[in-house]
């Protein structure tokens, strides 16, 4: 029964897939061609609406859908590894679950690699020095190789919001702000 649940939930699933496609692309020594296409793949997708369309649409026949998704692929360029693992996702029928599996295969990439992810909120988007001086800080904590991921949050008036795993670091002005309301709330 537990294994419906994680098929349902995604996560096995998605984990399931992206471990097989790191273990052939490992075994056939294309890793490196393979990461950077899926991260591709994961940008086209994001930005193609057509295809967020293809892949979440329910009534598109199992074998319309493969020959769509790959003539896509083809067209854009991508190696005959990834039409192929596309091609399984697909005929598995997936390929609702595509960009779930390509995220699932660049967290594994990463783990594999060593390489920390951090979320970083800011108010502005971050220069170009204020990025380097970031990353020198996160390294002085004893994150050696960290991926940088950006995103701008004007409601927070200031300062920057660093999520790595479970751990949360904010110097926010607007978290500032509200614990000193709680703290005058206290004094009252």
């Amino acid at each position: 029964m537990s294994g419906a649940t994680t098929i349902a939930s995604g996560g096995g699933l998605t984990d399931r897939y992206a471990a097989a496609l790191y273990a052939h692309a490992d075994e056939q020594h294309t890793l490196d061609t393979v990461v950077s296409e899926m991260e591709a793949l994961g940008r086209l997708i994001d930005a193609s609406p057509d295809f967020q369309r293809l892949l979440g649409s329910p009534l598109i026949d199992v074998h319309q859908a493969t020959r769509a998704a790959l003539a896509v692929l083809e067209q854009e360029g991508f190696s005959k590894p990834v039409r192929d693992f596309v091609g399984v996702v697909t005929a598995n029928r997936r390929l609702r679950n595509l960009r779930e599996i390509v995220a699932a295969f660049a967290h594994l990439v990463a783990e594999r690699r060593g390489i920390v992810t951090a979320h970083v909120a800011s108010a502005h988007p971050l220069s170009d020095v204020q990025r380097q001086q970031l990353r020198a800080r996160l390294i002085e904590a004893g994150y050696g190789n960290v991926n940088i991921h950006e995103s701008v949050e004007p409601d927070l008036l200031g300062g920057l919001v660093v999520r790595i795993g479970a751990r949360l670091y904010d110097t926010s002005l607007k978290s500032r702000l509200q614990r000193l309301q709680y703290a005058m709330k206290g004094a009252a």
